[in-house]
Protein backbone atom coordinates (compact mmCIF):
# COMPACT_ATOMS: atom_id res chain seq x y z
CA UNK A 1 0.00 0.00 0.00
CA UNK A 2 1.15 3.33 -0.82
CA UNK A 3 -1.61 5.85 1.20
CA UNK A 4 -2.16 5.25 5.06
CA UNK A 5 -6.08 4.77 3.18
CA UNK A 6 -5.01 1.82 1.27
CA UNK A 7 -2.99 0.64 4.42
CA UNK A 8 -5.66 1.01 6.55
CA UNK A 9 -7.63 -1.33 4.16
CA UNK A 10 -4.95 -3.60 3.66
CA UNK A 11 -4.52 -4.38 7.44
CA UNK A 12 -8.36 -4.93 7.75
CA UNK A 13 -7.92 -8.45 5.73
CA UNK A 14 -4.54 -9.31 7.83
CA UNK A 15 -6.67 -8.49 11.30
CA UNK A 16 -9.86 -10.42 9.91
CA UNK A 17 -7.59 -13.34 9.05
CA UNK A 18 -5.73 -13.43 12.46
CA UNK A 19 -8.78 -13.53 14.25
CA UNK A 20 -9.91 -16.53 11.98
CA UNK A 21 -6.63 -18.22 12.86
CA UNK A 22 -6.31 -18.12 16.23
CA UNK A 23 -9.95 -17.71 17.32
CA UNK A 24 -11.65 -20.12 14.82
CA UNK A 25 -13.95 -16.93 13.47
CA UNK A 26 -15.72 -18.46 11.02
CA UNK A 27 -14.84 -15.46 7.79
CA UNK A 28 -14.66 -14.67 4.32
CA UNK A 29 -12.89 -11.87 3.31
CA UNK A 30 -14.26 -10.27 0.04
CA UNK A 31 -12.69 -7.32 -1.44
CA UNK A 32 -14.50 -5.33 -4.64
CA UNK A 33 -13.42 -3.11 -7.31
CA UNK A 34 -15.15 0.34 -7.32
CA UNK A 35 -19.38 0.04 -7.18
CA UNK A 36 -21.68 2.59 -9.00
CA UNK A 37 -25.50 2.63 -9.59
CA UNK A 38 -28.30 4.06 -7.51
CA UNK A 39 -28.17 5.31 -3.99
CA UNK A 40 -24.83 6.33 -4.15
CA UNK A 41 -23.76 9.05 -2.14
CA UNK A 42 -23.33 12.23 -3.82
CA UNK A 43 -19.50 12.81 -2.96
CA UNK A 44 -18.54 9.69 -4.74
CA UNK A 45 -17.47 10.02 -8.39
CA UNK A 46 -20.03 9.39 -10.76
CA UNK A 47 -23.02 10.89 -8.63
CA UNK A 48 -20.59 14.24 -8.32
CA UNK A 49 -20.28 14.05 -12.24
CA UNK A 50 -23.94 13.56 -12.94
CA UNK A 51 -25.22 16.32 -10.22
CA UNK A 52 -22.51 18.99 -11.48
CA UNK A 53 -23.56 18.58 -15.01
CA UNK A 54 -27.35 18.55 -14.18
CA UNK A 55 -26.14 22.15 -11.99
CA UNK A 56 -24.51 23.19 -14.84
CA UNK A 57 -20.88 23.14 -13.24
CA UNK A 58 -17.54 21.66 -14.08
CA UNK A 59 -17.43 17.99 -12.98
CA UNK A 60 -14.11 17.75 -10.59
CA UNK A 61 -11.50 15.65 -12.16
CA UNK A 62 -8.78 14.72 -9.66
CA UNK A 63 -5.07 15.14 -10.51
CA UNK A 64 -4.51 14.48 -14.33
CA UNK A 65 -8.09 12.07 -14.77
CA UNK A 66 -5.96 9.66 -16.19
CA UNK A 67 -6.27 7.33 -12.72
CA UNK A 68 -7.14 4.20 -13.78
CA UNK A 69 -10.33 2.71 -12.05
CA UNK A 70 -11.86 -0.58 -12.30
CA UNK A 71 -16.57 -0.61 -11.85
CA UNK A 72 -18.92 -2.85 -11.47
CA UNK A 73 -22.64 -2.44 -10.98
CA UNK A 74 -23.58 -2.10 -7.48
CA UNK A 75 -26.50 -5.11 -8.45
CA UNK A 76 -24.14 -7.25 -9.66
CA UNK A 77 -21.80 -6.83 -6.85
CA UNK A 78 -24.97 -8.14 -4.31
CA UNK A 79 -25.33 -10.66 -6.87
CA UNK A 80 -21.69 -11.36 -6.43
CA UNK A 81 -22.05 -11.24 -2.40
CA UNK A 82 -24.92 -13.88 -2.52
CA UNK A 83 -23.39 -16.33 -4.52
CA UNK A 84 -20.04 -16.04 -1.57
CA UNK A 85 -22.57 -16.20 0.68
CA UNK A 86 -24.22 -19.61 -0.56
CA UNK A 87 -21.26 -21.34 -2.21
CA UNK A 88 -18.06 -19.35 -0.58
CA UNK A 89 -15.45 -20.89 1.51
CA UNK A 90 -14.86 -20.23 5.15
CA UNK A 91 -11.47 -18.57 5.61
CA UNK A 92 -11.27 -17.77 1.68
CA UNK A 93 -10.35 -14.15 0.11
CA UNK A 94 -12.86 -13.36 -3.06
CA UNK A 95 -12.16 -10.79 -5.30
CA UNK A 96 -15.16 -9.23 -7.07
CA UNK A 97 -14.37 -7.26 -9.92
CA UNK A 98 -15.55 -6.84 -13.86
CA UNK A 99 -12.30 -6.17 -15.73
CA UNK A 100 -13.74 -2.84 -16.82
CA UNK A 101 -11.35 -0.45 -16.46
CA UNK A 102 -11.42 3.19 -16.99
CA UNK A 103 -9.24 6.35 -17.08
CA UNK A 104 -11.26 8.65 -14.80
CA UNK A 105 -11.31 11.39 -17.36
CA UNK A 106 -12.77 8.92 -19.73
CA UNK A 107 -15.42 8.09 -17.49
CA UNK A 108 -15.96 11.36 -16.96
CA UNK A 109 -16.68 11.93 -20.74
CA UNK A 110 -18.69 8.76 -20.64
CA UNK A 111 -21.21 10.43 -18.70
CA UNK A 112 -20.78 13.72 -20.25
CA UNK A 113 -22.28 12.31 -23.89
CA UNK A 114 -24.79 10.16 -22.39
CA UNK A 115 -26.45 12.75 -20.93
CA UNK A 116 -26.20 14.79 -23.86
CA UNK A 117 -27.85 12.38 -26.15
CA UNK A 118 -30.29 12.05 -23.41
CA UNK A 119 -30.98 15.57 -23.17
CA UNK A 120 -30.25 17.18 -26.45
CA UNK A 121 -31.65 20.43 -25.65
CA UNK A 122 -30.43 20.35 -22.19
CA UNK A 123 -27.68 24.04 -22.16
CA UNK A 124 -24.37 21.97 -20.84
CA UNK A 125 -21.93 24.11 -19.08
CA UNK A 126 -19.33 24.87 -22.10
CA UNK A 127 -16.19 23.92 -19.22
CA UNK A 128 -17.53 20.64 -18.55
CA UNK A 129 -14.42 19.67 -16.38
CA UNK A 130 -12.03 21.09 -13.53
CA UNK A 131 -9.02 20.22 -12.57
CA UNK A 132 -9.14 19.27 -8.59
CA UNK A 133 -5.67 18.72 -6.50
CA UNK A 134 -5.72 14.87 -6.32
CA UNK A 135 -5.58 13.45 -2.19
CA UNK A 136 -1.66 12.58 -1.58
CA UNK A 137 -0.45 9.17 -2.00
CA UNK A 138 -3.61 8.59 -3.75
CA UNK A 139 -3.50 5.17 -5.74
CA UNK A 140 -2.65 5.53 -9.88
CA UNK A 141 -4.65 1.99 -10.40
CA UNK A 142 -6.93 0.17 -8.73
CA UNK A 143 -7.52 -3.23 -10.28
CA UNK A 144 -8.53 -6.71 -8.87
CA UNK A 145 -8.08 -10.33 -10.18
CA UNK A 146 -11.46 -11.79 -9.63
CA UNK A 147 -10.53 -15.12 -11.96
CA UNK A 148 -11.10 -17.08 -8.30
CA UNK A 149 -15.16 -16.19 -7.90
CA UNK A 150 -15.62 -16.50 -11.42
CA UNK A 151 -13.90 -20.22 -11.62
CA UNK A 152 -14.72 -21.56 -8.79
CA UNK A 153 -18.26 -19.92 -7.67
CA UNK A 154 -19.09 -19.61 -11.56
CA UNK A 155 -19.82 -15.73 -10.77
CA UNK A 156 -19.83 -12.99 -14.20
CA UNK A 157 -20.99 -9.59 -14.00
CA UNK A 158 -24.22 -9.27 -16.10
CA UNK A 159 -24.40 -5.88 -16.32
CA UNK A 160 -22.98 -4.39 -19.21
CA UNK A 161 -21.10 -0.90 -18.31
CA UNK A 162 -22.54 1.57 -20.80
CA UNK A 163 -26.15 -0.09 -20.03
CA UNK A 164 -25.20 0.70 -16.13
CA UNK A 165 -24.04 3.94 -16.58
CA UNK A 166 -26.79 5.20 -18.50
CA UNK A 167 -29.44 3.44 -16.20
CA UNK A 168 -27.64 5.54 -13.41
CA UNK A 169 -28.01 8.88 -15.02
CA UNK A 170 -31.06 8.16 -15.18
CA UNK A 171 -31.74 6.95 -11.96
CA UNK A 172 -30.41 9.98 -10.46
CA UNK A 173 -32.15 12.09 -12.33
CA UNK A 174 -35.65 10.10 -11.71
CA UNK A 175 -34.63 10.67 -7.93
CA UNK A 176 -34.19 14.20 -7.44
CA UNK A 177 -35.67 14.24 -4.37
CA UNK A 178 -33.61 12.14 -2.69
CA UNK A 179 -30.82 13.68 -4.34
CA UNK A 180 -32.00 16.68 -2.54
CA UNK A 181 -32.28 15.36 0.95
CA UNK A 182 -28.98 13.66 0.85
CA UNK A 183 -27.71 17.13 0.03
CA UNK A 184 -29.47 19.09 3.05
CA UNK A 185 -25.93 19.33 4.90
CA UNK A 186 -24.05 17.91 2.09
CA UNK A 187 -22.05 20.92 0.03
CA UNK A 188 -20.47 18.72 -2.65
CA UNK A 189 -17.46 18.67 -0.52
CA UNK A 190 -14.89 16.21 -0.14
CA UNK A 191 -15.48 14.14 2.60
CA UNK A 192 -12.79 13.01 4.95
CA UNK A 193 -10.23 15.07 4.09
CA UNK A 194 -10.47 17.66 6.50
CA UNK A 195 -13.18 16.32 8.78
Amino acid sequence: PNSPYAASKASVDHILRSYSETYGMPLIIVNCCNNYGPYQFPEKFIPTTIINILKKKSAPIYGSGKNVREWIHVYDYCSALEKIMKKGKIGHNYNVGTGHRIANINLSRIVYFKMKKLFPNFKFNKKIFKKITDRPGHDFRYAINSNKIRNKLNWKPKINFKDGIEDTINWYISNMRWLKYCSKKYKGQRLGLND
